[in-house]
């Protein structure tokens, strides 16, 4: 019988992200938020981060640090989503959409339902359709699941129970929100004056 495989302990994982030789341990921790941030697919939370760091050190100060580093850069690293995220300076951002092929936005159907779970969560289906003044159909939906924006919430204690819909981190995330109460006044988004890309169809 073989034996069993060597798991790492946590001395092992304070030796993999040792600071290299006469490197600073806030700078070392610096590079590390950098590259977990710079690597992840979504945003990260602070508690990520914090199982990175080195006893001391603490994830919020070391992301100030972080943050004041790239200001004014071509990138700054923006709260979104319940985390953290590099994201385009906003100056730079009307620049970019001229040569950055902009990503295949939503039906107008899906945008509109889209902003009502946001504004009215949790809500049902029925509540949708009722707000909106027309039936939400399957592929509607679907579509919002399929690009991770709304998730269930559980379920309305009435008749049929029908499901709850809310939104999701990467919905925060994908509108640049910190958390559901950066959402514009729904005044300014029916004007459009504000995060366009809620209502306004490809």
């Amino acid at each position: 019988m073989q034996p069993p495989e060597p798991q790492d302990t946590q001395d092992d994982i304070r030796v993999e992200t040792a600071p290299r030789p006469g490197e600073a341990p806030v700078e070392h921790a610096l590079r590390l938020a950098e590259a977990l941030i710079f690597a992840a697919d979504r945003p990260v939370p602070l508690e990520r981060l914090q199982q990175f760091l080195p006893a001391g050190l603490r994830a919020e100060a070391v992301l100030t640090l972080l943050k004041a580093r790239y200001a004014g850069r071509g990138v700054e690293l923006a709260e979104v989503g319940g985390g953290y995220a590099f994201r385009t300076a906003p100056d730079l951002a009307p620049v970019l959409t001229k040569v950055v092929d902009a990503p295949r936005r939503l039906p107008r159907a899906a945008m509109e339902a889209l902003a009502i779970v946001a504004y009215h969560q949790p809500v049902t289906r029925t509540e949708i359709e009722e707000i909106r003044g027309a039936s939400l159909s399957q592929a509607t939906l679907e579509a919002l699941l399929e690009h991770g924006l709304i998730a269930p919430r559980g379920r309305k204690e009435v008749p049929g129970r029908p499901v709850l819909w809310g939104t999701t981190p990467r919905f925060l995330d994908q509108f640049g929100l910190r958390a559901l109460t950066d959402l514009p006044r729904r005044e300014e988004l029916l004007a459009g004056e504000s995060t366009p890309g809620l209502v306004q169809a490809a």
